[in-house]
C-alpha cells in the first residue's frame, strides 16, 4: 500500500500542476466521446494503450469484457453501458478483449472454476464464443486467440440487446468497435465485419 500511497502523493505534488488547468475543467463535469469496455486484468491500462488523457475515455471494465445480454441481470456493466450511451452520448463503444485472457480461459474449461461458482457464472457469457471457435477450428482444437476474438464479436452483438445502444446504432450516431490487445507486442487488432477477422487497427 505505501507504494500507492507515495504514488498519489507523487501524482498530487507533480501530475496536477503540469496539468491544472485540465483538472479544473474535469472538475466540474465530464464528456467522453468513448466508452472502452475491457477486462479487468491488472495487465491492462486503457489509457496507455490509447495514449489518452482523463476525460476522453468512460471506462467499463470486469472479467472477461463480458457484456450481458439486456434483462439477463442489473449490473454494473449493464447500468455503464446506459448511462455512458443514453446521458454522456459517447460517439463509440470499443470492447477490447486481451491476449492470455483468464476469463475466456475459464470458458474454454468451465470445469476448472467449481470452487468459484460466481465466476462461473459470469464467465458463461463467453461460452458462446468457444463454440463459435469450435465451429470452425474443432471441439477440443480451440487455441486462446481465436476464442478471445470471437468473445469480443459476441460482445459487441450482446450490445445491441441494450436499448440505448440499439436505438444510437438504429439512429446511425455511435459506433461499435471490437478490440483485441497483444500484451506481447503492444499490438492492437480490430475486428473487419467484411473479412470477419482481425487486422491490425494501425493499418
Amino acid at each position: 500500500m505505501q507504494k500507492l500511497i507515495d504514488g498519489v502523493a507523487k501524482f498530487k505534488s507533480e501530475v496536477v500542476p503540469e496539468h491544472q488547468a485540465l483538472f479544473d475543467k474535469l472538475a466540474t463535469g465530464q464528456s467522453p466521446d468513448v466508452l472502452f469496455i475491457t477486462c479487468a486484468d491488472s495487465r491492462i491500462d486503457p489509457a496507455m494503450i490509447t495514449q489518452t488523457m482523463p476525460g476522453e475515455l468512460f471506462v467499463c471494465r470486469n472479467a472477461g469484457n463480458v457484456v450481458p445480454p439486456h434483462g439477463q441481470s442489473i449490473e454494473g456493466t449493464t447500468a455503464s453501458i446506459e448511462f455512458a450511451t443514453a446521458v454522456l452520448g459517447v460517439k463509440h463503444i470499443v470492447v477490447c478483449g486481451h491476449t492470455d485472457c483468464g476469463a475466456i480461459k475459464g470458458a474454454m474449461a468451465p470445469q476448472n472454476l467449481d470452487a468459484i461458482p460466481r465466476v462461473q457464472d459470469w464467465v458463461d457469457h463467453a461460452r458462446a464464443a468457444v463454440k463459435a471457435a469450435e465451429a470452425t477450428q474443432g471441439e477440443g482444437n480451440v487455441d486462446l486467440l481465436t476464442a478471445t476474438e470471437r468473445n469480443v464479436v459476441l460482445q459487441m452483438s450482446h450490445l445491441n440487446s441494450h436499448p440505448a445502444v440499439a436505438a444510437r446504432l438504429a439512429a446511425g450516431d455511435i459506433d461499435v468497435h471490437g478490440w483485441v490487445y497483444h500484451i506481447g507486442s503492444g499490438d492492437v487488432t480490430a475486428y473487419d465485419s467484411a473479412s470477419d477477422s482481425f487486422k491490425s487497427v494501425t493499418h
